[in-house]
């Protein structure tokens, strides 16, 4: 009776089909506490959050969230408060200005055409102002458990290339390449774990590849004696 054959490692050198799965089971068991950082308890604060988030940390965010969701509450509220209330309750954020003007016309337009409830689709959440198609997948996996596609932030980006699930610059290619690696159903955990992954270890600068659960699975990795840091 002939042996079964011994199932090859999976290494740095295998194709990403099969890295891909085991690199999830890895950080899933280094991760479990790879969820949204934001702090929110309805769809309109999940969405106010995310948009308020480009370019700041979730920390500060959090800090200013937390201040703005107790003084204009809900979309009914943004959209009734003077323009200059909003920036001053959120200046101490990035593009505060640009970022007020945004908030307060997609509480508007939320209210007119939705009934005053966040939208559930792709195209009316991108067709708000200041929402892209990051913002809007954060908004449609974690507030509504619908995965239309992937979040792809400047974590994601930098992992993705690193690990080699994508050699694509454009951030519309990443997300279709990481969205046709894994199954739809895994896509906001993907997310999540790359994104956590990428704050605590694999930095831009000076990633930790000595202290990386996957990095014997990572082509990049400085430990093996490569360097691209990208």
């Amino acid at each position: 009776m002939a042996s079964e054959a011994v199932p090859e490692p999976v290494t740095r050198e295998r194709g990403k089909t099969l890295r891909a799965p085991v690199i999830l089971d890895l950080l899933r068991e280094e991760l479990d506490d790879a969820t949204i950082a934001l702090h929110f308890t309805t769809r309109w604060e999940l969405l106010a959050a995310t948009m308020l988030s480009a370019q700041s940390t979730d920390v500060k965010v959090n800090e200013v969230t937390a201040v703005l969701f107790a003084e204009l509450p809900g979309p009914e509220a943004v959209a009734a408060a003077p323009l200059e209330r909003i920036e001053g309750l959120i200046g101490s954020l990035g593009l505060f200005r640009q970022k007020a003007k945004n908030l307060k016309a997609s509480a508007a337009i939320i209210l007119e055409e939705h009934g005053g409830e966040v939208p559930a689709t792709m195209e009316d959440l991108t067709a708000l102002p200041g929402v892209a198609r990051k913002t809007a997948n954060v908004v449609l996996s974690n507030g509504f458990g619908i995965n239309a596609g992937v979040v792809v932030d400047t974590h994601v980006m930098r992992l993705s290339r690193r690990l080699r699930f994508t050699r694509a610059e454009d951030v519309k290619q990443i997300e279709r390449d990481l969205m046709r690696l894994f199954p739809r159903e895994q896509w906001l955990e993907v997310a999540d774990l790359l994104i956590h992954h990428g704050r605590r270890t694999c930095f831009a600068r000076a990633p930790r590849c000595e202290d990386c659960v996957i990095e014997p699975l990572c082509p990049s990795s400085q430990e093996a004696g490569l360097t691209d840091k990208r």
